[in-house]
């Protein structure tokens, strides 16, 4: 196949790592792709954003799927003149992608379709929010309504931090106040044609900065793939992903289906399991990230054939996907003075050292080749990836691969997955 894939980062990186393993000798294009990128495809100088320019270098292209990664061109709508001129798109329509956009959407999607969630509160105001905090009360748990780049999301038991946050917020628009949920966190992924779903492999991913979960949100710091701690309160992961499936997923997709919206994408459901059962935190409109660096590296069914049959409509009689039983870790290499203000512009080393080690992988997110050397653009560079038989051997290779690349201050958490290495 011809495939178009849209995005700069780690999570595209991947998508395409997946999409060469298959070895049907697919023709992949980057959009506009990064260093790491550039090495294993061609990539093109295209807006991601801009629809009828995609739509048009598609049709000249022969490009037989466009598969949309990163959030802002879906919030942008670009997958919409992309699918009215009749080409295959693996992303949901600006409409249906307010899931992810509008985190006030996303409730009243979760409300009528009778998904479990937290109780939200809405602010337009400062004193909307303050009495929102105060009605809800500690730990307090504040969300910028829109698009945050993974950093509107504020839980805190500092009432004041909580105003302030809302506060910041409000100058870009509304926030919701919500209650506050305990528990294990789980991302769950669901490809979907608007009205049927299928399920990829469960991972926990690692907001915080630092070790031992401190430090500020970020848009992810590492994850591992699956979650053995699943079993101990259902009997195995298949048990608990068709828990999510009909009481989340499903619900979900048929609403926005009846809404005459219809989902068609990557579907994904940030999850946490309470005492009282599975709730929903958020939705996002796509892969996440880093959490698709370790489940896409598990999966044994082609993902192109998936996307493919999610992008028309043919996603129910497509298979269940399938796994291999290897577990796989990912580490977040950010530059230093991320998330608040990252150093960018220097040079990083070693790379090609922890490619070429057994079961590691580098999926670059923020690079580009300048005068001969890598050097970092952004906030999180790279993510290590790793895959073994067991937790322990995947950590080690993953740590063991960070360690062959250098990059003046960066940061690292050196606790993923620690929890589930015997």
């Amino acid at each position: 196949m011809r495939i178009l894939v849209l995005g700069s980062g780690a999570r595209e990186h991947a998508i395409i790592t997946a999409l060469l393993a298959e070895g049907a000798g697919h023709v992949i294009t980057a959009a506009p792709g990064n260093a790491g990128i550039a090495a294993d495809v061609e990539t093109v100088s295209l807006d991601p954003t801009n629809g009828d320019l995609v739509a048009e270098y598609a049709i000249e292209n022969g490009v037989e799927l466009v598969v949309v990664g990163p959030e802002a061109p879906l919030i942008a709508g670009v997958a919409d003149p992309v699918r009215t001129r009749g080409i295959p798109v693996f992303g949901p329509s600006r409409a249906a992608a307010q899931l992810e956009g509008s985190k006030a959407f996303a409730k009243r999607i979760m409300s009528e379709a009778g998904v479990p969630t937290g109780r939200p509160v809405y602010a337009g105001t400062v004193d909307e929010a303050v009495a929102a905090i105060d009605e809800l009360g500690a730990p307090y748990v504040v969300k910028a309504d829109g698009l945050a780049a993974g950093k509107g999301v504020l839980v805190t038991e500092d009432r004041q931090a909580a105003i302030d946050h809302a506060t910041y917020w409000l100058q870009h628009g509304h926030v919701v106040v919500e209650e506050f949920l305990d528990g294990e966190e789980v991302s769950l992924f669901f490809l979907s044609d608007g009205h049927d779903v299928r399920p990829l492999s469960p991972a926990q991913d690692y907001k915080r900065l630092g070790d031992g979960d401190v430090g500020p949100n970020t848009g992810g710091m590492g994850a591992y793939s699956p979650l053995p701690w699943l079993a101990d309160r259902w009997e195995s992961e298949q048990a608990f992903v068709a828990e999510v499936t009909e009481l989340v997923a499903l619900p979900t997709v048929r609403r926005l289906e009846h809404e005459g919206t219809p989902f068609v994408g990557l579907l994904y459901c940030g999850l946490i399991v309470t005492e009282q059962g599975v709730r929903v935190i958020e939705f996002n409109a796509r892969f996440g990230d880093p959490e698709t660096q370790v489940v896409l590296p598990r999966l044994t069914t082609p993902l192109s054939a998936l996307m493919t049959a999610a992008a028309t409509g043919q996603l129910g009689s497509a298979p269940q996907p399938e796994f291999s039983a290897d577990v796989a870790v990912t580490v977040v290499l950010a530059s230093e003075g991320y998330p608040e203000n990252p150093k960018t512009g220097r040079v990083i080393t070693g790379v090609d050292a922890a490619n070429a080690r057994p079961g590691v992988s580098v999926a670059h997110a923020a690079t580009a080749a300048l005068d001969g050397d890598l050097v970092a653009t952004g906030g999180r560079v790279l993510s290590v990836v790793a895959t073994g038989t067991d937790f322990t051997e995947a950590r080690e290779r993953a740590y063991t691969g960070l360690g062959d690349i250098a990059l003046e201050g960066a940061q690292f958490r050196t606790d993923i997955a620690a929890k589930v290495a015997r």
